[in-house]
């Protein structure tokens, strides 16, 4: 799975900071969730989904989508 995150936040003109304070995910989780070092948790998804405006499906590729 690939995480579209900094795609996503980046088109909306968001740094990690101010997706930290709508999300309440840490600069650091949002960080390594972009660079792929970790799986978000459906949770986390959905908190950065809500603050993107967009659908969860929208922020992963995968063939299962």
């Amino acid at each position: 799975m690939n995480v579209l995150t900094w795609q996503a936040r980046i088109k909306r003109g968001l740094t990690l900071k101010q997706l930290e304070a709508v999300t309440g995910i840490s600069k650091t989780t949002l960080n390594t969730i972009e660079n792929g070092l970790t799986s978000p948790t459906l949770r986390q998804l959905e908190a950065i989904a809500k603050a993107l405006n967009m659908k969860i499906s929208e922020l992963y590729e995968s063939e299962y989508k």
